[in-house]
């Protein structure tokens, strides 16, 4: 039998290297920007066109490179990081696998300018799909420049996996922010398609934090600091009250770079246990420092994951230095319960002096003296009281001088009052949907059990509702019919840049939805009317939730913009599993969701109802 086996070409090699490093155009931000923290820049530039599907640029000012060192850049495992297989565990740098621009130029079109500062000219490289187009000197400033074209013109089938622009634009903005908020010393801009998203210069830690989510995140952050021999700790955490239901702004770096660790995370929820309701998270910007040593980052292509040799004695300090730092900064309870916060003595007064009170006495007072206990003397009193006359009190008999006797009838008599008769307010329900008898059961607080001729309905009452809010308001949104219910007071609502776009893009839908909008301005949404059904103070939550379902949610071509919104909506204001219904409200669920098209799914097309016939019950009890 003839041999079987044979190497593969080199550009297949690429290409098949290129799907563990090159997930998405976000994957490309991320490896470009790395390159050039490691070449030392203090000022990096991102420029994106389509979410990248046409254009990843990143301009940096780092040492560049010489013209061996661009051409060899883009041979698979040529790096500058290591040199032996020890030098694997004293990592201090980002790229070091050497896989990555050969990885890139398998499945684009790639464009490389780079000059190092003592050359009076650069180096410029054209290659496509692995194979150099061209080479030439060029005149270009100190640093690298890479533009990254057409990803995956060569992989057809892997571009048509790419999702929505807005969602890849939101993986981009992600690992922007990652790469961003790991070094803020680093100044960094970004634009996307031609307009600039992002504009941070040089800061200090909270300050990038702050550029980057917003000014309102400020008064939201509380430090952690924390130094021993293991584990150094540095950053800040969120309040427990503006816990969000999403996970969107909780990052920890690890000399430097971003990971993912669901243990460390749990170690910040178990810090947060008390503080915050279920099924909310805390946001954390957390930098750990760790030797090198004792953590292997190569054990993932994208490095975002870790393997630390003592991850149990890194919980421990993790979880109590949270937990302190809330405690410090009187974020936890603390055991006395009536402590009164203004009785607190304030930092600045450790270095005032005590100051002698002072007595005075009103050697004039005579407690014996009737006349002048009436009218007390005025030295003892503000100037406010001077000129005030006082009527004496052994008077009191006076105050009853002219009451009736007792078998008059008195004005005070509040036995034939008559009350203005309050009228009641209408019933969310018709009167023709009440009933005597009991047709529906809650089961659990969970389910609403209903009888059928058959058998039973068993009604998930979460997606239930769903589902018929789902329906009513898409019929809002593209009828354009809704009514809006006026604020007696604007609500405010601040968000970061990449949250004010998003709901800036959705206006027109959420105001055929019933929402009422006066003021656009400074990342800050004003609000002054809302749907009839949507209570002022799940407002903010609403919006959390539609901008978390934009950035990870966002259908294709298939879906509408009013679908999402809808879908949103209503996931946000349906029932939830736990609530109690009375049974006025189990019937009105029940008749709701039969008269909805269609009843059978949710808007997430998960199943509404079961059925369970007689036979089938007939055959538990066989």
């Amino acid at each position: 039998m003839a041999d079987i086996i044979q190497l593969l070409p080199d550009h297949v090699a690429n290409q098949i290297a290129a799907g563990e490093v090159v997930q998405r155009p976000a994957s490309v931000v991320k490896e470009l920007l790395e390159n050039a923290i490691d070449a030392k820049a203090e000022t990096i530039k991102l420029l994106v066109k389509d979410a990248g599907k046409t254009l990843v640029q990143v301009i940096d000012d780092g040492v560049g490179m010489s013209v061996t060192d661009a051409r060899l850049s883009f041979e698979r495992h040529a790096t500058s990081k290591i040199r032996s297989a020890e030098d694997l565990f004293q990592l201090n740098t980002k790229g070091f696998r050497g896989e990555a621009l050969a990885s890139i130029a398998a499945i684009a079109h790639v464009e490389l300018k780079t000059k190092q500062e003592q050359d009076e000219v650069g180096t410029a490289i054209t290659i496509e799909g692995s194979e150099v187009v061209a080479q030439d000197i060029i005149v270009t400033p100190t640093g690298t420049s890479i533009a990254v074209k057409h990803l995956f013109f060569n992989i057809p089938a892997r571009r048509n996996f790419l999702k929505s622009n807005t969602v890849e634009t939101r993986h981009i903005i992600d690992e922007f922010q990652r790469v961003a908020l790991a070094h803020p010393s680093i100044s960094f801009v970004m634009y996307h398609n031609g307009s600039e998203v992002f504009n941070l210069p040089q800061s200090n830690y909270r300050q990038r934090i702050v550029n980057i989510f917003g000014p309102k995140t400020n008064e939201k952050l509380v430090p952690v600091n924390e130094d021993t021999d293991v584990l150094k700790i540095s950053g800040f955490v969120g309040k427990p009250e503006y816990a969000k239901k999403s996970r969107g702004e909780q990052f920890f770096f690890v000399n430097h770079r971003f990971i993912k660790s669901a243990y460390l995370n749990h170690a910040i929820t178990a810090a947060f246990e008390g503080l915050i309701k279920d099924g909310t998270h805390a946001s954390y910007f957390l930098n750990l420092e760790v030797n090198p040593q004792t953590i292997d980052i190569n054990i993932h292509p994208t490095k975002t994951e870790i393997k630390f040799d003592d991850e149990h004695t890194l919980y421990a300090i993790l979880r109590a230095s949270v937990k302190h730092s809330l405690g410090q900064f009187n974020i936890a309870p603390v055991l006395d319960f009536d402590r009164d916060a203004n009785l607190d003595t304030p930092y600045d007064y450790s270095n005032k002096s005590a100051s002698t009170p002072t007595i005075e006495v009103d050697r004039s007072f005579n407690p014996f003296d009737t006349e002048k206990q009436s009218t007390p003397p005025s030295k003892t009193y503000s100037s406010s009281y001077s000129g005030r006359k006082e009527t004496p009190t052994a008077g009191w008999e006076s105050l009853y001088v002219g009451m009736e006797s007792k078998g008059t009838k008195s004005a005070n008599d509040f036995s034939e009052m008559q009350f203005e008769s309050v009228e009641s307010t209408a019933s969310m329900f018709d009167d023709s949907q009440l009933s005597s008898k009991q047709s529906s059961y809650q089961l659990q607080n969970k389910y609403v059990l209903s009888a059928i001729k058959s058998g039973m309905l068993v009604i998930d009452q979460h997606r239930a509702h769903q589902r018929i809010l789902y329906e009513e308001f898409l019929e809002y949104i593209t009828g354009k019919n809704t009514v809006s219910q006026q604020l007696l007071f604007p609500l405010q609502i601040q968000l970061s840049k990449q949250e004010h776009d998003i709901v800036l893009n959705l206006k027109s839908d959420l105001e055929h939805a019933g929402f009422v909008f006066q003021n656009f301005e400074n990342q800050m949404v004003e609000i002054i009317g809302l749907p009839i059904n949507v209570p002022e103070s799940e407002v903010s939550i609403i919006l959390e939730q539609l901008i978390s379902d934009v950035e990870h949610e966002v259908p294709d071509a298939n879906f509408s913009a009013a679908d999402l919104l809808a879908k949103s909506l209503s996931k946000s204001l349906a029932i939830k599993s736990g609530q109690s219904l009375t049974q006025t409200e189990q019937d009105h669920l029940v008749n709701s969701l039969f008269a909805c098209k269609d009843p059978n799914v949710s808007p997430t097309n998960r199943p509404t109802f079961i059925t369970m016939t007689v036979d089938e019950l007939d055959k538990k009890f066989m």
